[in-house]
């Protein structure tokens, strides 16, 4: 499976994920299990941020790449996107309008 181009639309980044799950077996975890997952790698990007910004973590610990964990957590989302039959395109052109909306202060 060949990894999308930069600039890969939201739709094609949710068909190659959909496409390396079945290939990597993961299509096998429940959405629960999927959002589990993700709220590890979350904590992950926390610690990365911790890192980055200099706050100290265990000596011992691996030093975590934000970068890296940001697409971990997308990849995660993208997982229970299509467990639940979200188009995130979609899904997020409705909320910005909803957002648009909103007072913001």
């Amino acid at each position: 499976m060949n990894t999308p181009e930069m600039g890969a639309s939201l739709n094609e980044l949710q068909s190659y994920i959909a496409a390396v799950e079945v290939e990597r077996g993961f299509d096998r975890q429940t959405v629960i299990e999927k959002c589990l997952l993700l709220g590890e790698e979350v904590g992950e990007l926390f610690k990365a941020v911790r890192y980055q910004s200099a706050m100290g973590i265990d000596v011992t610990s691996i030093r975590p790449e934000v970068a890296e964990e940001i697409a971990d957590v997308l990849i995660f989302l993208i997982s229970i996107a299509n467990r639940c039959g979200v188009d995130m395109h979609g899904a997020l052109l409705m909320k910005e309008r909803k957002n648009q909306g909103r007072t913001w202060k």
